[in-house]
This record gives structure tokens, C-alpha cells and sequence, in this order.
């Protein structure tokens, strides 16, 4: 007889509790270079800070607003203004192999 397995689910979002915790998982979002990936990681950031509302229907505070579209593929502009809506700020730093 085959032993069963059970699984729970599991959700990142549940483990972002610092900003380290939030830079390190997006840093090695953008790392693995997959433009899908980033913005799952953006999406569970939204979810860990209690922001789901951000991704599914926009935020309207003030002057602000981000139309995140149905297709999963936001404009840049939109991705940037998130991260300053999550307080975050993107860095760029070459890479060194590139610099050489």
C-alpha cells in the first residue's frame, strides 16, 4: 500500500513579513529575468501589505491610480508606480560581466 500525502497549500505572500523579506523576493524575481515572474512577486508583495484591491480593481488615493489590466501584462508605468506604492524603488546595477 502506497502511503498518501497531504499537501496545504502554501502562499508567499504569508512569508513577506519584513522589507528584507520583500527585497529579497523580488530581487531574485528579476534575477531569474522572466518579466511573467516579477510581476506574480509584485502581486504577492500587494497581498502580503494587505493590497490585494491594488491588482484586482486599482488603487484611487488621491491623485494616484494604477489600472492593473485583465491580461496580466501592465505597462511599466504601472509597475513602477506600484513599487512606490509599496514602498519599494527599483535599482539598476551592472552586471559585471557586461562591464568589462
Amino acid at each position: 500500500m502506497t502511503p498518501s500525502i497531504e499537501t496545504y497549500p502554501w502562499d508567499a505572500a504569508d512569508f513577506l513579513e519584513t522589507q528584507e523579506d520583500i527585497r529579497a523576493y523580488l530581487e531574485a524575481a528579476f534575477e531569474f529575468g522572466d518579466p511573467e515572474l516579477v510581476i506574480a512577486a509584485l502581486e504577492d508583495i500587494a497581498r502580503s501589505k494587505g493590497m490585494a484591491s491594488l491588482i484586482e480593481s486599482g488603487l484611487e488615493d488621491k491623485n494616484l491610480s494604477i489600472n492593473w489590466p485583465c491580461n496580466g501584462k501592465p505597462e511599466l508605468a504601472a509597475v513602477l508606480h506600484l513599487l512606490k506604492v509599496l514602498g519599494l524603488r527599483l535599482h539598476v546595477t551592472p552586471v559585471a560581466s557586461l562591464c568589462s
